[in-house]
């Protein structure tokens, strides 16, 4: 069961899910930080990193907390962010995900945090905060 092994640790601070136009530049306020996240698509390039760090003017959600799923993880491993998915959302808080080479990150609303944690817990999920 994924829940007997792995742990779920939820990072310091808030973050911002930042969008711009997808010919811009990556911003160094973006990159200049322990934990940050960059896509770029057709349609956007999307920013994930400490909310103090966005220049005003940029379009952004902001406080986001992030649980950073305890790795390295087995890429084969199969329905990891499917099951805590579900468990979040029975309790009515909607997530975004990253998956990295080694673990899986997921995002929530600050004010949905202490929700999310519990209901993970009740599903045996080992919580801890950095």
């Amino acid at each position: 069961m994924l829940t007997d092994k792995l742990i779920l640790l939820v990072l310091p601070g808030q973050f911002a899910v930042c969008r711009m136009d997808s010919g811009r530049e990556i911003p160094g306020w973006a990159t200049d930080n322990s934990f940050f996240s960059v896509t770029r698509t057709p349609g956007e390039l999307s920013v994930i990193c400490p909310q103090d760090k966005v220049p005003s003017g940029i379009e952004c959600e902001m406080s986001f907390r992030i649980i950073r799923v305890s790795g390295p993880l087995s890429l084969s491993l199969i329905g990891l962010i499917a099951s805590i998915s579900r468990v979040i959302a029975n309790v009515g808080v909607s997530l975004l995900s990253i998956s990295t080479y080694e673990t899986d990150y997921i995002l929530v609303k600050d004010k949905d945090l202490e929700s999310a944690l519990a209901a993970l817990s009740r599903e045996g999920w080992q919580v801890s905060v950095e």
